[in-house]
């Protein structure tokens, strides 16, 4: 592990302004479940699809209720070692910018700055009529209120604040409308099927042109938002890193990869350059 450290902290070293991309895997170490296993394959059921969720009154109660049921977890995680690492290697110019695709804030929570949430924040709640926005804890409160039941139901967490809830839990589930306009309340994040935001992606692609390497952090990179990014490293001759525990849609583009948990791996790169 101690050459790994060293060959990581080497990649960091010699490039000027390393872009990192992070996925799930970094912050399983704070409690939140990850969405595929070691292989790359999705666990349980598929995701929620955007379109779906729009047109449907059925799926936006079961959204609410599994959230309702499954949002504790997300509002008490923390940052874990590894967000704590990459705000450290940013603010000593280490790495240049960081691009999440998870929705948990973590990475603002540890002092990341310069970051781009490429499929939104799951924190913020937003009108889909008026466009009003609001806290995602301020809106638990009103799911408890109005569905008291389900407020004492124990279910297994699943990803982004999802829970195991079983259907007859729903058939009195009072779904939660705006409160300036009645209009239907989404988490504001990007659902599958859906497009990231135009100006987020023109950004976020400005960023990867700018860099000289990618390093890629607890993702599996199944999904083409992710990437894309190693896509466009390779083509420019970009080296491209990895510390991820379990294979990657990329890995015949990557230069040097870490098969290692990022909470161990990161803060020992940072101590190492902080030495050096």
């Amino acid at each position: 592990m101690n050459e790994q450290i060293d060959q990581l902290a080497g990649f960091l070293d010699r490039h000027r302004n390393v872009l990192v991309l992070t996925g799930a895997g970094l912050s399983t170490a704070s409690g939140i479940p990850g969405y595929r296993d070691e292989e790359g394959v999705r666990r349980g059921k598929a995701p929620v699809q955007g379109p779906e969720f729009r047109s449907s009154d059925a799926l936006r109660r079961r959204y609410w209720a599994r959230s309702m049921v499954g949002w504790p977890t997300l509002a008490h995680a923390e940052p874990n070692a590894g967000h704590r690492a990459l705000a450290r290697l940013e603010s000593a110019g280490r790495v240049g910018q960081v691009i999440t695709q998870n929705v948990d804030g973590l990475h603002q929570r540890a002092g990341t700055a310069r970051l781009i949430e490429l499929h939104g924040n799951i924190h913020t709640v937003r009108c889909l009529a008026c466009e009003r926005r609001q806290h995602r804890a301020e809106l638990q409160q009103r799911l408890l209120r109005d569905n008291p039941a389900l407020g004492s139901v124990l279910a297994q967490p699943l990803p982004d604040g999802d829970a195991q809830v079983e259907p007859e839990a729903l058939e009195e589930f009072i779904v939660p409308h705006c409160e300036a306009c009645g209009g239907v309340l989404q988490p504001d994040v990007v659902f599958f099927g859906d497009n990231i935001p135009a100006e987020r992606t023109r950004h976020a692609l400005q960023w990867m042109d700018e860099a000289d390497a990618l390093l890629v952090v607890g993702s599996s990179l199944m999904v083409f938002s992710g990437f894309r990014f190693c896509k466009l490293a390779a083509a420019a001759g970009k080296p491209i890193a990895a510390v991820n525990a379990g294979k990657t849609r990329a890995d015949e583009l990557i230069t040097l990869k870490l098969a290692l948990p990022a909470q161990e791996v990161l803060p020992a790169v940072a101590g190492l350059l902080a030495a050096t």
